[in-house]
């Protein structure tokens, strides 16, 4: 059966997460209705990175399978029917066994910090008005490239089997007014980023020094991490496929 791969960018204040939940909203829920409405037939869409309740994300990709005529609108037609808060972004064939989840390399997160009040920045940054010392939170930022078990960073509820996550960029750098964290890896345990940044701001803070930060990774206990960042400072920035994934499907 042909399949298909949904490029996809939302706001999540208003959703309870990517993924479709028993009584609660989700971007999924709102895509695969929109798709049902203009198609006349209902899928199931595989996501290629859940994000949690209020999350945002520039791009994320879902994929699906349909054997029918897909509307040569279908994209147009969509985003009119879709919240203003949701947009597709294109249609993309694939083969039959790509996989928008198990085939990306990496995924690609910023978390949004402002320190001066903005009523425009209120929903996607993270007001933290205290003085911070930065360098201290660049020298942890750095030592979590030389780690791959983060359990200490995972929520406590959880499925996954492994803790094991591959990080190959970690930073802390300006844009504007804002105090922003960059990360990639090639996955992210739920709640890890989040995590990462709210004890990073112990650290800048001074409450917590980088040894002590250091020894919190090691010992993978997820108690000792702080889990304090709120959501809508997150932002999935990119999800990223082998080099010409698309152009050879």
């Amino acid at each position: 059966m042909p399949r298909y791969f949904l490029e996809v960018a939302y706001k999540g204040t208003n959703y309870s997460g990517f993924q479709v939940q028993q009584n609660a909203n989700s971007i999924q829920r709102e895509v695969e209705k929109a798709f049902s409405i203009i198609q006349k037939e209902k899928i199931g869409l595989t996501g290629s990175s859940r994000t949690d309740a209020g999350v945002h994300a520039l791009q994320n990709f879902f994929h699906f399978d349909f054997d029918g005529t897909i509307d040569s609108h279908l994209v147009y037609k969509m985003n009119a029917i879709l919240p203003a808060d949701i947009a597709i972004s294109k249609v993309i064939p694939v083969g039959s066994t790509a996989h928008c989840r198990f085939d990306a390399t990496s995924r690609e997160y910023k978390y949004f910090i402002y320190r001066r009040k903005d009523p425009f920045l209120k929903e996607r940054a993270f007001y933290f008005p205290y003085k911070l010392n930065a360098g201290f939170m660049q020298q942890a930022a750095d030592l979590i490239k030389n780690y791959d078990d983060f359990t200490s960073f995972s929520k406590r509820k959880t499925q996954v089997k492994s803790f094991i996550c591959n990080i190959d960029e970690s930073k802390w750098d300006w844009e504007g007014d804002c105090l922003v964290y960059y990360v990639r890896a090639n996955r992210f345990l739920r709640g890890m980023v989040r995590a990462l940044v709210a004890t990073m701001l112990q650290i800048g803070r001074e409450k917590m020094t980088v040894d002590e930060f250091k020894r919190l990774i090691e010992e993978k206990n997820c108690t000792k991490a702080s889990f304090a960042a709120p959501s809508h400072g997150l932002f999935l920035i990119s999800v990223n496929f082998p080099e010409g994934y698309f152009s050879t499907r």
